[in-house]
């Protein structure tokens, strides 16, 4: 094919023919229902209509028709008002920065012609009479006839999208969802237009009109929030209170304070308050404008959402909020609809937004808990009375600190007295005849040699609180504790040290003591006997880079008897002692290595090698194929679920379950199954709570407790409508109304019975996220969240728990559910069903 494309000549570049242009380019401007009542409805209020009427059949699938009060058409502009870019709103392109009206392109009513049927009525208040006016698909009158009106214009539209085959049967298939946005586009018109009447409605088949939404011609927008949604969602609402931006979100968007211009924003409409129970369940009422024209900044609508979810976290405000600029500082010219508009200082506008909603909130917050905690205080007391409460403060201060002084010294003194009584304590058990260790081992030393001290454990105060004239623990020399001579497991008795006790020692603390002087008299005794000593001494173990490798613990040196028998004499504990010290040349002198050399020979195929080269390489080549052919590389890991779930959505099809092997039980809870050469681990709870779950949502209906009185509902007239459609799904859940159709809007529909499942209760919060969930999907089986939560919870109850043994024929029966169900991958709280285990190719390769 390529080879073909390059032999053949170039194409020459020529121009589209305007027939084919036109069509092009009007389905970039129409993009649906919404944007084609947007585009009228905002003709009618740039023509200074204060009366503006929207009828629809078939939710807009055969006909729309949008008829208005204003300044009609003058009979001279009739042929340039259906061409492409035709208008009387700007003349170049230096306009559009003062242009104050919704349009400007002049591009709707020609991409209108190119898309549908479109006929026009109008009459200007200079005609006699009104004319009909009836346009081709290139926007050419084809008709032209008179046709009694009032001042004003009435655009019929019909079969939209009726030159487009594919787009058209998309929009007749989604026609219900074309129909809610649009009513969400047109609400927000209404809210915005203060001192006209938007009406809307509805016809159905040869049934009578259906109203939609309606205003009032309000001069407030509180007043157009009030017609639109009801006065029960006014009742819920505050005025945005504009701040200047605070220092801290000042430095979180990077802007300095002292050059940030004044009053280049100002912000005015209304938002839900921050209890709980107030906001709603979804964002299916929020309306932003900038400078009266509604628009969708996303920067913006996700920061009030978070500033709001900072106090009411489970639900979402109703917003209108109205941004008033300069018109030098925006661009509406963005996108076909207009709806997305580029600012020049956005990231002030944040912080003001940022700000304000926070003071807002928290001044809210705050007078809430005030009231909730403490009552009113008359105001008794005067300046003066304040000045001296202020003035006595210091002297209570001085008063409490001398208390505390206080009490510190007691707390020393008793410390120190009880440090004191234990010293004489000990050191009257010294004077007792009980001889530790070290003081036998001190007097053990050769007479030229000095004395070492016995140090004590690091971990012990005691030497350090009985002992005055001992230097401080932190010195690095060790010293010897007349006091207590336990010895920790870290001390070890040194062979190679000659310094036994330290020079500063004084002679009251080691030489003065009745069992130094004994000890003395023993060395003499040895001495005299010609026995031979080893040089003893102790170390804490922070010195033994210095004092030689034959080191043995103390407990080794130290023979039963004298640790039974510390008072004997040390001349009977030296044979025992000196059998049990390694010999002193054993660590200092080098043997001669002796080796043995042998030549061996031995036995070598090069044909051998290369056969196992030749069974290596076909080895690394299985495996490498056997990885490229890997279905599944997830790892069960919490962080790769996401992953893991799209490979079993593509790599094993419901009808594959009922194909796998089971190979058994593990660990009583989980069970493992074989499909082609992959093992899976499956989670024999989860899934089988995940098929009970979606078997009660399929086939419970909850029963309905009646009512003692209907409770009027205050829904749009939309909603409304959303919920006469869809009573069937309402009754399953367990919800019931009385329909009066002749009733005016919003009071059309009451409650008359609400589910109830033991502690499980429900209210008209729940009707209202039903009817966006069937706004978007009308028709389909849905369920509250709240109503889904108590299925969870029942088929957890109810399901194979961890920890049952199960039998081949129960463990089949589990794998074959799943693939009977919608969404086997998960369970209703999130917990996987299965995943991959490994591949035995894999492992047989290995």
């Amino acid at each position: 094919c390529e080879r073909a494309m390059s032999n053949s000549p170039a194409r020459a570049i020529k121009p589209i023919d305007q027939q084919s242009v036109h069509q092009i380019c009007s389905g970039q401007v129409v993009l649906n229902l919404s944007t084609a009542v947007k585009e009228l409805v905002e003709n009618s209020l740039d023509a200074g209509a204060t009366n503006v009427d929207v009828k629809l059949k078939e939710c807009g699938a055969d006909l729309i028709e949008v008829m208005d009060n204003g300044g009609g058409v003058p009979e001279e502009n009739f042929e340039g008002l259906t061409l492409k870019h035709y208008t009387s709103k700007l003349q170049e392109f230096s306009d559009l920065v003062h242009v104050d009206t919704f349009g400007f392109r002049g591009e709707a009513l020609s991409s209108l012609c190119a898309l549908s049927n479109l006929t026009i009525v109008t009459c200007h208040k200079a005609a006699k009479v009104g004319t009909r006016l009836v346009y081709d698909h290139n926007g050419c009158i084809r008709q032209k006839v008179p046709h009694p009106r009032q001042i004003g214009t009435t655009v019929s539209v019909q079969q939209l999208f009726s030159t487009l085959p594919v787009r058209h049967k998309e929009f007749q298939r989604n026609i219900k969802k074309e129909y809610a946005k649009m009513v969400q586009v047109l609400q927000a018109y209404c809210i915005i237009a203060t001192g006209v009447r938007i009406n809307c409605t509805n016809q159905v088949g040869q049934g009578k009109r259906n109203p939609v939404v309606c205003t009032s011609g309000c001069s407030t927008i509180k007043e157009n929030i009030s017609a639109v949604f009801g006065p029960k969602q006014l009742q819920s609402l505050v005025p945005f209170a504009q701040m200047p931006p605070s220092e801290t979100v000042c430095e979180d968007y990077g802007l300095k304070a002292a050059e940030i211009p004044e009053k280049l924003y100002t912000i005015a409409g209304f938002l839900s308050r921050g209890d709980h129970g107030i906001g709603r369940s979804s964002t299916d009422r929020q309306f932003f404008f900038i400078n009266q024209r509604p628009c969708d900044p996303p920067k913006v609508s996700k920061l009030v959402n978070e500033v709001y979810h900072m106090y009411n976290r489970h639900q979402y405000p109703f917003v209108a909020l109205n941004i008033c600029v300069d018109a030098e500082c925006i661009d509406v010219n963005v996108t076909p609809d207009k709806r997305q508009i580029f600012l020049q200082e956005e990231k002030l506008l944040l912080a003001i937004l940022k700000s304000s909603l926070i003071q807002m909130y928290d001044s809210g917050v705050n007078q809430f808990s005030v009231i909730q905690k403490y009552p009113e205080i008359p105001q008794t007391t005067d300046t003066s009375n304040f000045a001296k409460t202020e003035r006595d403060a210091p002297v209570v201060t001085s008063h409490s600190e001398k208390i505390k002084c206080n009490s510190i010294a007691r707390l020393r003194e008793a410390f120190s007295l009880r440090q004191s009584l234990s010293c004489d304590l000990k050191h009257s058990r010294q004077q007792s005849g009980q001889r530790k260790l070290q003081s036998f081992f001190t007097g053990c030393a050769q007479p030229s040699s000095p004395r070492q001290n016995c140090v004590p454990d690091p971990n012990d105060c005691d030497a350090s609180l009985c002992s005055d004239k001992t230097e401080d623990s932190r010195n690095p020399e060790s010293k010897t504790d007349s006091g207590k001579g336990s010895t920790t497991p870290d001390s070890v008795l040194s062979c190679s040290t000659p310094d036994v006790t330290s020079s500063s020692q004084s002679p009251d603390s080691l030489t003065g003591s009745p069992e130094v002087k004994g000890s003395e008299e023993l060395r003499a005794e040895t001495m005299s006997s010609g026995i031979e000593l080893p040089e003893l001494g102790l170390s804490t173990g922070k010195d033994d880079s210095k004092k030689g490798e034959d080191s043995l613990p103390l407990t080794d040196l130290m023979p039963d008897n004298y640790i039974h028998q510390g008072t004997k004499r040390l001349k009977h504990l030296v044979p025992g002692l000196s059998s049990r010290l390694p010999h002193p040349v054993a660590s200092q002198v080098d043997r001669p290595v002796e080796m043995n050399k042998t030549i061996e020979t031995l036995l070598f195929s090069m044909d051998q090698l290369s056969e196992r080269m030749k069974k290596i390489n076909r080895q690394q080549a299985d495996q490498e194929d056997a990885q490229k052919c890997r279905k599944f590389r997830a790892q069960i890991n919490p962080g790769d679920n996401h992953a893991a779930e799209d490979e079993l959505r593509k790599q094993i099809s419901k009808d594959r379950f009922a194909h796998m092997e089971i190979i058994g039980q593990f660990n009583l809870g989980f069970i493992i199954t074989k499909l082609d050469s992959d093992l899976f681990i499956i989670d024999q709870h989860a899934t089988d709570e995940k098929y009970n779950f979606e078997m009660l949502q399929q086939h419970t209906v909850l029963q309905g407790q009646k009512l003692i009185a209907p409770q009027k509902l205050h829904l749009t007239a939309v909603s409304e409508t959303v919920l006469m459609d869809n009573l069937e799904i309402f009754r399953k859940n367990g919800f019931d109304f009385i329909i009066d159709e002749e009733a005016s809007p919003t009071e059309r529909v009451k409650l008359v019975s609400l589910p109830t499942s033991k502690n499980w209760t429900f209210g008209p919060q729940d009707i209202e996220e039903l009817i966006f969930m069937l706004s978007d999907s009308p028709g389909l089986m849905c369920r509250p969240s709240r109503v889904r939560q108590m299925f969870a919870s029942r088929a957890c109850r109810k399901s194979v728990m961890i920890g049952t043994a199960l039998q081949m024929s129960e463990m089949k029966k589990l794998i074959t559910h799943m693939g009977e169900i919608e969404h086997p991958w998960n369970c209703p709280h999130g917990r996987p069903t299965m995943r991959h285990l490994a591949n035995l190719d894999m492992i047989s390769v290995e």
